[in-house]
Parts: structure tokens; sequence; C-alpha cells
């Protein structure tokens, strides 16, 4: 980020998968974004209340959840005031984790589970990708339901996921970078927020947790593991 931050009113560049591009600084706004430089974000903060909204549909007995999220990351906060809202108007509790340590990540679950009727979400940041294995193996050890913001966490052993279909971003990128080539200025072009989604639902995962995964969940998954 700060790379770029350094060359961005030098060379056009466009980005892909940022969370927060104003609140890095590498954009004025996402309508205008000023400079040489724009792109597309990997996720909304609004899409974070999608998660809870997920986490209750396929455990309706969760009240309480951990929410892992990367406090050092621009987006962390917004998401998690997403998440907090959402998980609120639906009974539930939430309390953050940061996700840069694993021995902290080890912790909180250990301590979170010993407690009833608990759940996970996981935001799509860094952290919660170096740490996904821990955190798979640790749902898993104490049967608790999660939600992730990636859907390679789900072909990996992950429950549920519900996010962004990156490779659509990509596509969209190298559109923008045509367009630049072709003399429009990267300040005239907007910051776009993901317009493609896509559900992931690992019935493997499920069966270990002794969920069964409502069939009005099943019907929107575009990809479903057994």
């Amino acid at each position: 980020m700060i790379s770029l931050q350094h060359i961005r009113s030098t060379f056009p560049i466009v980005f892909v998968q940022v969370g927060d591009p104003v609140g890095a600084g590498l954009v004025d706004s996402l309508d205008r974004p000023g400079g040489s430089i724009t792109g597309f974000m990997n996720y909304e903060f609004s899409l974070a209340g999608k998660w809870a909204e997920l986490l209750k549909q396929i455990a309706p007995n969760v009240t309480r959840a951990l929410v892992f999220r990367d406090l050092f990351s621009p987006g962390g906060i917004g998401q998690f005031s997403a998440v907090q809202s959402a998980a609120q108007s639906r009974g539930m509790e939430v309390r953050p984790v940061d996700v840069r340590d694993a021995g902290e990540i080890e912790r909180a679950i250990e301590t979170f589970a010993r407690s009833a009727n608990g759940g996970l979400i996981v935001t799509g940041n860094a952290g919660s990708s170096v740490h996904r294995e821990l955190i798979i193996q640790l749902a898993a050890r104490h049967k608790l339901p999660a939600v992730y913001g990636d859907s390679y966490i789900v072909a990996e052993g992950g429950l549920v996921s519900y996010g962004p279909d990156r490779i659509d971003q990509y596509r969209n990128a190298a559109n923008y970078v045509d367009r630049i080539l072709r003399g429009e200025k990267p300040a005239d072009l907007p910051v776009q927020a993901p317009t493609k989604y896509e559900l992931v639902v690992n019935l493997k995962t499920a069966k270990a947790l002794g969920l069964t995964i409502p069939q009005s969940v099943l019907t929107r998954a575009d990809q479903v593991i057994e």
C-alpha cells in the first residue's frame, strides 16, 4: 500500500481486492479517485452483515459469535461494525478477536467454546488466510459453525462462505487497463465494489459438525462440496 501511495501520481495503476482504498489513502474518493490510481474493492462493509445473517440461518441456536478481524486493516473496523449491527438485530452477541497471532486465536476459541450456542465469523483478510488451517481445525474440534469471507477456505474444510467472485474482479480490472491504454484517465474511472458474489457450502463439514444446512441455503448456493 505504501509503495502505491508513493507512485500514485506518476504511473497509471489499477488495483484489485483492496478493502478500503479511501481509508488506506490510495484514492481521494470512490467516485472521483484523483491522481492516477483506481480499481476494485474486495468488500463492501454492508457485506459483513450478510455473514451474521448466514450464520443465524445455518445455525439458528447460535446466540454468540466470535468475529475474526484484522484490527490494523482500514476495512477491519468497518466490517466489524456491520457484523455487530446485523448480529444485534438477530439476537446475537459478538466479540472481536485479532487474527495476527496464532496463540491469540487459539486462546480466544478455547475460551469462547466453553459456553454453548456459539459460532464463528471469519472476515476476509490476510490474517484469516494465513491462519485458516488453525481456525478450521479449532472450529471442527469444538463443533463451532463458522461463516467465512473467502470460498477457498471452505474448499479446504471450512463450513460456509459468502464473498465476492474474485475472478470476476480481475476481468473487470483488465477492462479498466484496456480503457486506460486507450486514453481514459484513472481519475475518471470510479473505484468499484464487487457486483458478483458466491455462496459455497461444505456438506462434509456440516455433517461432521452435526448440522443440517437448510434447503433455502442450499438452493441459493453457487457451489456445494460433498
